[in-house]
């Protein structure tokens, strides 16, 4: 059976339901795994239309049997794609990226439990909250918990029967203060287990049970008198409330939520999950996922929200999201627009924009061909080009008060400057300040030199100026017959707006856009290398005209002494006998005369 009856045999007999499918090449290989409301109409829909983008084009020349799996709800499928893509590691599909073990804070399951940090997890019916995604926070949590209670941190079986039968001896911990000493039968199992009751409030970010308890303590002790008792758990009361003001950010009244955010890219997206508990974030983490087939926002969001959730042990049953997307039916989803709510929101997706940034800095020092490629393909998806730009040539015109016109091309090879190409181009056929004939005139001298010297053409020109420049410069490459051979943008200067040819309606990248980030340091190199040229050239006609003015002394003379003196100033101070030696007697006694009158 050939592979299209086959594939066409396999679509026919899919079910309307919601599931999971999976698609395997010839070899029985997974390409990609997916989900879907209506199993039928999703995976037909691969083969139905003509594909929008490469990769998917690829994927599905490629399958060759699809296999499926009907579950109940749509939140089920989402739940399995999430463990098959884990557990499968499909080609086509995102790419996870997390390697790490992550650290928890254990209360042991004992009589008297010992409170403390581990990276792995027993079931022995422990208690284990977490977990973490810095140590450092676990690390804050557990000086705070030992500040607060003294707790045991030996590992002795402290049953009734060894207790009463005095095998054990306090240690130096007791002496301390750090342990109250249940070894000994100091301290009761039912004061020891509400100091534990507490410190799991505080670890699930709720500090107001702690914070009474020790006021009434404070209270009792200073009714009897007892005031440094009563000044020590002060000075408790006052950690927990520093505590508690460095970790509430947001409203008291927003209690056990989960906050998702997306900031992505053409090639990664970037989940943030912030969890609040009792008006506090005690959880951020950033998901960093590798795209495959061009998914959507909200396709990454919906994966990173469940794979996030597993990890995390989520409980929370409202999430806060920038916008809709398909979640675990019991869920309540709020999509919050104003207030405290909005805040947390906007505070999530900075999260996730640091995050970026923090990835972009470390990928352009350890994976620069990396880095200039994402810049490439991002210039290429926001300019709308057929390929990469990665020979950029940028013209600028400078002249002031029409006087020594001059112009600058300055090239960027895959998005940095390339020096040894940039060119000056004094204006040779135009009378006067006409930006655009001497636009026309420097585009038609620099692609007639590259076409004559069979150098190669850049993918994108900048022209710095809006619709009139972009129509000057376009006359040139249609005389070249390059018109449509090399994509052409004009960029205005007031609103950064980018022209295309034949569009009257400009195009505003968004002002932290990396594209927008290059065009513009195109054109400020392009204006500053043609504005010193265009300097340069000035001062030395206003040199020159210095010494043609004196009678007798033409050009040519001008230019002899300014070899030889090197400047104006040089020549004023020069000896009537030094200015001989260069240009003669009879021309040495009139200049002489004219700058000692």
């Amino acid at each position: 059976m050939s592979k299209s009856v086959s594939l066409k045999v396999q679509l026919s007999s899919l079910p309307n339901n919601p599931g999971v499918y999976q698609f395997y090449d010839a070899d029985g290989k997974i390409l990609y795994v997916g989900k879907a409301k209506n199993l039928k109409k999703r995976v037909s829909s691969y083969f139905n239309k003509k594909q929008e983008y490469g990769k998917t084009r690829v994927l599905v020349k490629k399958i060759h049997s699809i296999k499926h799996i009907v579950v109940p709800t749509e939140s089920d499928a989402l739940l399995l794609e999430n463990n098959l893509i884990k557990k499968l590691l499909p080609r086509y599909n995102v790419l996870l990226k997390d390697d790490k073990s992550y650290p928890w804070i254990c209360i042991k399951n004992e009589r008297f439990p010992r409170v403390f940090s581990t990276r792995k997890l027993i079931k022995d019916g422990s208690e284990y909250f977490g977990p973490y995604t810095s140590m450092k926070t676990v690390r804050t949590l557990l000086d705070l918990i030992k500040s607060l209670y003294p707790l045991r941190t030996c590992n002795y079986d402290l049953s009734e029967e060894k207790i009463e039968a005095g095998k054990y001896k306090v240690c130096l911990d007791y002496h301390l203060g750090n342990c109250l000493g249940p070894c000994e039968g100091f301290q009761t199992e039912k004061e020891y287990h509400d100091q534990i009751e507490d410190i799991r409030q505080i670890i699930k970010g709720n500090l107001k049970n702690s914070i009474q308890t020790f006021k009434q303590q404070m209270n009792g002790f200073a009714e009897e008198m007892e005031f440094e008792k009563a000044q020590r758990v002060k000075d408790k009361i006052d950690v927990l409330e520093n505590y508690q003001a460095k970790s509430t950010v947001v409203n008291p009244k927003i209690n056990n939520v989960d906050v998702f955010t997306i900031i992505s890219d053409e090639t990664y997206g970037y989940v943030n999950f912030l969890q609040i508990s009792h008006g506090a974030i005690i959880r951020s983490h950033t998901l960093e996922i590798k795209k495959k087939l061009d998914e959507t926002d909200e396709e990454l969001l919906q994966l990173g929200i469940t794979e996030i959730r597993q990890r995390f042990n989520s409980t929370s049953k409202e999430i806060y999201l920038p916008f809709p997307v398909t979640v675990d039916g019991d869920l309540k989803v709020t999509l919050p627009k104003l207030g405290d709510k909005r805040r947390i929101l906007d505070l999530s997706e900075r999260n996730a924009r640091f995050y970026r940034q923090d990835r972009l800095k470390q990928i352009k020092i350890t994976d620069p061909d990396r880095h200039t490629k994402r810049i490439m393909s991002q210039m290429k998806s926001d300019l709308r080009l057929s390929e990469e730009p990665r020979h950029i040539e940028c013209f600028d015109n400078s002249n002031i008060q029409g006087s020594n016109p001059v112009a600058a091309c300055v090239v960027f090879k895959d998005g940095k400057p390339s020096k040894k190409d940039y060119r000056h181009f004094n204006i040779k056929t135009v009378e006067g300040p006409d930006d655009f004939a001497s636009m026309e005139e420097v585009v038609f001298r620099r692609y007639k030199r590259l076409l004559n010297e069979e150098e190669p053409l850049p993918q994108l020109i900048v022209i710095d100026g809006g619709k009139g420049q972009l129509s000057s410069a376009l006359k040139s490459l249609e005389l070249l017959g390059l018109r449509g051979k090399i994509a052409i943008v004009g960029i205005a200067k007031r609103l950064e707006e980018i022209y295309f040819p034949d569009d009257p309606v400009p195009l505003y990248l968004d002002k932290r856009s990396e594209s927008l980030k290059i065009i513009q340091q195109l054109r400020n190199e392009a204006h500053r290398f043609g504005i010193t040229h265009h300097r340069n050239k000035r001062s030395k006609g206003a040199i020159s005209s210095e010494l043609v003015n004196i009678e007798g002394i033409g050009e040519k003379t001008a230019q002899q002494l300014l070899k030889s003196f090197k400047s104006v100033k040089r020549i004023k101070e020069a000896s009537l006998e030094n200015l001989t030696a260069a240009v003669g007697e009879s021309k040495a006694k009139k200049i002489y005369r004219t700058f000692h009158k």
